[in-house]
């Protein structure tokens, strides 16, 4: 998608629903904006995010990927946040290794009743990714993913 001041990142936030997910909630009810481009997907916890995850999201063509949990010693399922923090470290490495730049992920930490924090990390990532920005990683769609209706074929 592109607007008048150049191209749109695609930003994609996984976020612990307990503590990230209620803060971007906050953030909105409050009106304190944050990009229309970061799209949002609700986790029991970020120490469910896996890596295969956030590699996946970056081959689906995401530009950035946001991994939001709790507090350090806050986490709902005790060490969640700490085994994400871990991941996205390592991620991270992996991304430098294949040509992407490491800056396109990122964790943050916060609590639910932080909704203008959260606003403002998830404006501050937008501008940084809109900086780097496009990846130039672009996924063609298979038939598996477009199935066509029976008895029609390509």
């Amino acid at each position: 998608m592109n607007n008048e001041l150049g191209p749109k990142p695609q930003i994609i936030a996984f976020c612990c629903m307990h503590c990230a997910y209620a803060a971007a909630d906050l953030a909105g009810s409050s009106r304190f904006s944050y990009p229309t481009a970061l799209k949002i997907v609700a986790l029991p916890c970020t120490g469910r995010t896996d890596m295969g995850h956030i590699l996946k999201t970056f081959e689906d063509g995401a530009d950035g990927v946001l991994v939001a949990g709790c507090l350090p010693g806050r986490c709902h399922y005790l060490a969640g946040n700490l085994y994400a923090k871990q991941r996205v470290d390592y991620v991270g490495d992996l991304l430098e290794q294949i040509g992407l730049q490491s800056e396109r992920l990122r964790m943050i930490n916060i609590s639910a009743g932080m909704g203008a924090k959260f606003a403002e990390l998830a404006n501050e990532f937008a501008h940084t990714i809109t900086a780097l920005g496009p990846t130039g990683l672009t996924k063609k769609p298979s038939s598996k993913e477009f199935p066509l209706p029976a008895g029609k074929t390509t």
